[in-house]
């Protein structure tokens, strides 16, 4: 059998070798961006070193030709440099009156004197505080001001039968003040002071105060009445 002429020979081989490109060519389009830019780098770098040799063959044909200083004028060092010193002056400190030098014994014999006698110390005082004794009404406020009021007035001050109820100075009283005592007044001696209320100042705190203790006093009063019929 006879070869192939050559050109049918070399098409076939360019036709082989292109399809084994087209076949790789996608792997090479991956890798493609990094050969890229490694190239770019080795071209930079190669670019700089080729500068720098210039630069350093430039600077030794260049150095026969200007002197070198050995010393810059304008260098200087700290050995060169002249110390700054100013002389310090000595402080005069003026005193007045110096005291006058004085013996320890001035002409005299030295006199002993006997040590004083540390004062007896005083007894010690202990103070023992007896606890006050609990009682039942700590937590009712009502108790707590009437025990406040019983400190600030003298007994028998509320004795006298000034005012509606048996109440001195009922103007003058406080809301609190007259809180205080309303526990211990019936519901005839509460309508009263109501009504005295209304008749005069016509205060709407007192006169509301008032009328809900009459009605916790009337709702206690029947409380009790029913549970002494139902014993």
């Amino acid at each position: 059998m006879k070869p192939l002429p050559l050109p049918i020979r070399v098409a076939a081989g360019l036709a082989a070798i292109t399809a084994e490109r087209v076949r790789g060519l996608p792997q090479q389009l991956t890798g493609l961006p990094v050969t890229v830019v490694s190239q770019v780098l080795q071209f930079s770098m190669r670019v700089q070193q080729h500068v720098t040799e210039l630069a350093i063959k430039g600077d030794d044909a260049l150095s026969g030709l200007r002197p070198v200083e050995d010393t810059p004028s304008w260098a200087t060092f700290d050995e060169d440099a002249e110390p700054d010193v100013t002389p310090s002056r000595p402080t005069l400190v003026s005193v007045e009156n110096p005291p006058e030098p004085r013996a320890q014994t001035n002409g005299h014999r030295p006199s002993f004197t006997e040590p004083e006698a540390e004062p007896a110390a005083e007894p010690e005082i202990e103070i023992v505080l007896e606890p006050l004794p609990e009682s039942d009404d700590d937590g009712d406020p009502w108790a707590q001001e009437e025990r406040a009021l019983a400190q600030e007035h003298a007994d028998g001050e509320n004795d006298s039968a000034a005012g509606p109820a048996g109440l001195p100075n009922y103007d003058e009283l406080t809301l609190p003040q007259l809180r205080a005592r309303l526990r211990r007044l019936t519901v005839p001696q509460l309508e009263e002071i109501l009504e005295y209320e209304k008749a005069n100042e016509d205060r709407a705190s007192f006169t509301g105060m008032l009328a809900r203790r009459i009605g916790n006093a009337r709702k206690a009063e029947e409380e009790q009445g029913d549970s002494a019929e139902g014993k």
